[in-house]
């Protein structure tokens, strides 16, 4: 069943709530009209996150390389998906229609060649977490100058390019794949996950050689990527950049940092705006502060040398996936017999695994829970929320048959929203004859957009809802105040760096006649438009009246 919305931007809130109000009106809060461009605010921002080979396929030419021709289990091998395909997709405004601001995607640095069989038969390193070498793109992502293309387009949107990256390991042994120096990884003891050593010190999986990234020692570059380097005719140059780096930070040349340095090349080379630590958990908490450090200076250098690039004085972005982190928990992680502030090491954001349960509650509950502790305990801070994700096996919509709700909960909660590649088209998550997370990552259902209407409906409520979020900070930056219980009213209000923004949401309308006070809000004579439908309506005695087909309405002033 479809959910009943009203959404009111206002400059001035003295709300008269009905009888069944369950607080006091609120006091008048003036908010001062403005024709300001509406700031980016990464604490309210709509992330889109897709998997780099499912997404779009841009550059049918780079679709096999290394010789990837094994048959590998459904889902398990590369489909196509690159960085250009990326990029053709925010040409025609796919991300501007869903009121995207930023994009995240899966590691798009070079794979290992071959594919190994973790029980679930054959899998290639599609996905992006199996690093063969962290200073080259896969060519089945892509090039570098693809790279530069994206980012140059995105910025061109107003829209921020988060990479996802990778120290804690390598990708899997294989014949042709040979394991690190065991200077630079172990591969035992596998995670059991009781304590912080045995979280951290160990692999995650058999066979997926963990980085020693706690490691005092210096050591040497691996030979395999020397060779490499050296038939790849950029040897030289690679360690004339290393001996600079370790020159300018004073670190030790141990394994943590000769990573850090290759991931924060990206930014300097191509200025994008944030990072998504993967595995954040199994590595020691200072190398995430260290690793921020280093983000921060070639974000600043990628600024100065590129002045008339640079979008806005918004600091670089780190998001950490804590796998099982919970917004309730606060600012820290519990091993068991340690916790872990991951904000105070290096880290804006946390994603949050609690919501997906969270948004099985009503909206009340969510929103107030969410606005409280962000502006509370997390003050300064914030969480990623997401309903499905490409590694839980436990989404909020595992059947797609709640898509409307789903999007309603996710784009009008407090804290960032990741929007996961096909949430806003019911993309399938449950794909016969796939095992574990392969069925998370089926291929984007482009062709369903155009052919399926419950698809294209979906689609139409999340970009109506995402939009408007991107115009109103406050929605996901903002305090949250319930005015009343029937109709359930409640505004967002957010104040910061001079901008001011307030919004009046309402939830459960009728559809078809609505007659709606509005006199604590706007005058007599005041223009609105609804966003969802696209009619107008005037003020009268206090009053607005709309006959919809909709059971949403987007109230704006004209």
């Amino acid at each position: 069943m479809k959910k009943q919305i009203l959404i009111v931007t206002t400059i001035a809130i003295t709300l008269l709530v009905s009888c069944n109000s369950t607080k006091k009106p609120i006091e008048s809060t003036t908010v001062a009209a403005t024709k300001k461009k509406v700031p980016f605010v990464w604490e309210a921002a709509s992330v889109y996150f897709l998997m780099t080979d499912r997404f779009n396929n841009g550059d049918k030419l780079n679709d096999l390389n290394y010789g990837r021709t094994k048959t590998a289990g459904k889902l398990r091998g590369f489909e196509g998906g690159d960085i250009k395909g990326i990029s053709k997709k925010i040409d025609e405004g796919y991300f501007d229609k869903l009121g995207i601001n930023a994009i995240w995607f899966t590691p798009i640095v070079e794979q290992i060649h071959d594919a190994v069989d973790e029980g679930t038969g054959l899998s290639y390193g599609f996905h992006g977490y199996w690093t063969r070498d962290w200073t080259a793109l896969d060519p089945n992502f892509g090039t570098k100058e693809d790279l530069a293309n994206l980012v140059k387009k995105a910025h061109a949107h107003g829209i921020r390019i988060v990479l996802d990256g990778v120290i804690n390991h390598t990708g899997p042994v294989t014949e042709v794949d040979t394991v690190w120096p065991n200077y630079w990884v172990r591969t035992n003891p596998t995670c059991d996950y009781k304590n912080f050593d045995n979280t951290t010190l160990c692999t995650l999986v058999t066979n997926l050689p963990d980085i020693r990234t706690e490691s005092t020692q210096d050591v040497d570059l691996p030979p395999f990527l020397v060779e490499k380097w050296k038939k790849e005719g950029r040897y030289d140059q690679e360690v004339a950049e290393l001996d600079a780096f370790f020159k300018r930070t004073g670190y030790p040349r141990t394994p943590r940092y000769y990573i850090i340095k290759w991931l924060t090349d990206y930014i300097t080379d191509y200025g994008v705006d944030g990072y998504r630590a993967d595995t954040v958990k199994h590595t020691e908490e200072g190398v995430w502060a260290d690793f921020k450090k280093q983000c921060d200076y070639a974000f600043t250098i990628w600024k100065q040398k590129n002045p008339t690039k640079v979008l806005d004085n918004n600091s670089f972005y780190t998001i950490a996936e804590v796998y099982n982190y919970n917004i309730s928990a606060g600012k820290y992680f519990d091993f068991g017999d340690k916790k872990v502030n991951y904000y105070a090491n290096g880290f804006n954001n946390m994603i949050n695994f609690e919501f997906k349960w969270d948004a099985k509650k009503d909206y009340e509950y969510i929103f107030s829970k969410y606005s409280d502790l962000l502006n509370g305990e997390l003050k300064g801070s914030s969480v990623l929320n997401y309903l499905s994700s490409h590694d839980d096996g436990a989404p909020f919509d595992g059947l797609r048959t709640h898509g409307i709700e789903a999007g309603t909960k996710l784009l009008l909660a407090p804290g960032v929203a990741q929007v996961f590649y096909g949430d806003e088209t019911n993309r399938l998550l449950e794909i016969e004859g796939t095992q574990g997370d392969a069925k998370l990552r089926s291929f984007m259902n482009w062709d369903a957009i155009k052919s399926n209407p419950s698809t294209k409906d979906n689609l139409i409520h999340w970009q109506k809802l995402g939009r408007f979020r991107k115009n109103h900070p406050a929605i996901g930056a903002g305090v949250h105040q319930q005015l009343s219980t029937t109709p359930y009213l409640f505004t967002r209000t957010l104040i910061k760096d001079g901008f001011r923004d307030q919004v009046l949401i309402g939830l459960d309308l009728p559809v078809g006649k609505k007659q709606l006070d509005v006199s604590a809000v706007y005058p007599d004579g005041t223009k609105l438009k609804d966003g969802y439908s696209g009619l107008t309506t005037i003020v009268k005695n206090g009053q607005i009246k709309l006959k919809t087909d909709f059971d949403i309405v987007l109230l704006e002033k004209k």
